[in-house]
């Protein structure tokens, strides 16, 4: 099987969507009777095309300089930076907007859009540091390094803007990518463009919350139409979903029942850093002050203060995720607050993420106790220093009002800490006995329930969960999942 996976995903951010795109292109790159190659597009960007290919079945070894400059502009064009002078920068931008509407109006007469040829043979550091290795260990070079990609020249938002304003005139118009040759391809959201005749798309659906929580989401209105006629065109055209868990799957069948025989779920992976963590919790005030968010109020908060400390250990209640509100920080805070004045002053709160749409208000939450002391704001965590705040936290709380999955609970109980979590299904689905849950509308409620997992009583409890971790950890280990992508696949392709 040809696989082609969207990779744009992969070029930026850490976890979550961008580590599920390069731990699947990891394990399809692994699979004997799969042939993975990478997609390059960029969110925003247009792109330099690529060498010329015929044939996506055979490509032949890059050798001529004249093939190496080409290659050589289409990393250059993958990275955001001032145009080198004006004439680029106009012929950019009358691209990104020409590009996408000549694209879409040519898939009304039936004409496809070209995928160039990229070979990574000369760019495997960029292919590896771009797109890799913020997930993958380092023996997987070889394996991500030596498989080709393919270039769509056109932002992926641009083709979505293009989609959402002909929707807006009575139907949505797609460009059509010419993938003959190619069996399947996999996008990580639902995608705006069309696959060849012969092609099977799969999406991989991670959440609906552009269309059930709208109001949670940046650019609200926007989003929610470009997710939703996206996604209606891509179930229109046949397109199979694998979503990232059973919350998830019947998210998407309240919006679109006619899928139900298309739609599987297949857990996302937890990657190979997480797991038991050995170190000692003396380093945890070292990690808060060199990974403190400098950009932040207060630099990220004050230095953690030697009276909070309990036998050279720090105290804390640890939180992961983007600064946005459906992440629920402010209820955690109001918790946080409460237990200080009934018996925990010595407990911190440490939050780890980058700052999301409408974070003001948290972040003027934050401020007064940033500049006091007792909460720490971190981002660009590695994942060796996260898994130790994991093992070492009172307790790791996911307090979201609404989840695809939610990476941040599986990591620390792989890493060996507890968990708590909003009573959501999803949280349900996938933590399943090994998590204390709480209503996400309930500060008090979520202060109890911690409370329960901290108090000198709690010894027992600690220990059923971090067993209970274990076990249901183990299903989303990339030898569990794989071969469920691998009979999927075979499901998908048996159809054609």
């Amino acid at each position: 099987m040809k696989i082609l996976l969207e990779m744009r995903p992969a070029l930026d951010g850490h976890s979550g969507i961008p580590q599920e795109a390069r731990l699947l292109f990891r394990g399809l790159a692994g699979m004997d009777d799969v042939d993975v190659l990478g997609l390059l597009q960029s969110g925003n960007l247009v792109l330099d095309a690529g060498l010329a290919t015929t044939d996506l079945k055979q490509s032949s070894p890059v050798n001529s300089a004249a093939e190496i400059d080409r290659l050589s502009r289409v990393v250059v064009s993958l990275q955001q930076g001032p145009a080198s002078h004006r004439f680029e920068h106009w012929r950019k931008r009358l691209l990104r907007i020409a590009g996408p509407l000549a694209a879409a109006a040519a898939a009304l007469m039936g004409r496809k859009i070209a995928l160039s040829r990229f070979d990574p043979a000369h760019f495997k550091d960029f292919v590896w540091r771009a797109m890799f290795a913020k997930s993958l260990p380092v023996e997987d070079f070889d394996s991500v390094t030596s498989r080709e990609f393919r270039v769509m020249r056109w932002p992926w938002s641009a083709m979505n803007a293009v989609g959402v304003a002909s929707a807006a005139l009575g139907h949505a118009v797609y460009p059509r990518l010419n993938t003959r040759s190619i069996d399947v391809m996999i996008a990580e959201t639902p995608y705006p463009g069309r696959v060849s005749r012969g092609t099977r798309m799969i999406v991989r659906y991670h959440d609906a919350i552009p269309l059930l929580m709208p109001h949670t989401i940046k650019d609200r209105g926007y989003h929610r139409a470009m997710h939703f006629h996206a996604l209606k065109r891509n179930a229109a055209d046949g397109a199979w979903f694998a979503c990232v868990s059973e919350a998830t799957r019947r998210d998407l069948l309240s919006v679109l029942p006619e899928v139900e025989g298309r739609a599987v779920t297949i857990p996302n992976m937890v990657s190979h850093h997480y797991v038991p963590e050995q170190g000692p919790p003396s380093r945890v005030p070292e990690i808060i002050w060199s990974r403190k968010n400098r950009q932040a109020p207060h630099e990220g908060g004050a230095d953690v203060y030697d009276g909070d400390l309990q036998d050279g250990a720090l105290p804390y209640l640890l939180m992961v995720c983007t600064v946005e509100p459906r992440k629920n920080h402010q209820a955690l805070l109001d918790a946080w607050e409460l237990l200080r004045t009934q018996g925990y002053s010595q407990l911190n709160l440490i939050c780890v993420g980058s700052m999301g749409w409408d974070h003001e208000a948290i972040l003027r939450r934050f401020t007064p106790w940033l500049r006091r002391g007792g909460l720490h704001l971190l981002h660009d965590v590695p994942p060796q220093d996260l898994r130790l705040l994991y093992r070492h936290a009172q307790v790791t709380v996911c307090p979201s009002f609404g989840e695809g999955f939610d990476f941040s609970g599986v990591e620390a109980m792989c890493s060996g800490g507890v968990v708590a979590a909003s009573d959501i299904q999803v949280h349900k689905d996938v933590y399943g006995a090994a998590a204390e849950y709480f209503s996400a509308y309930s500060p008090q409620e979520m202060a109890a329930v911690l409370d329960r997992l901290m108090g000198p009583e709690s010894a027992a409890r600690r220990a059923e969960l971090r067993c209970a971790g274990g076990e249901v950890t183990a299903q989303y280990r990339p030898a569990v999942v794989l071969p469920q992508w691998q009979d999927f696949l075979h499901r998908v392709c048996g159809e054609q």
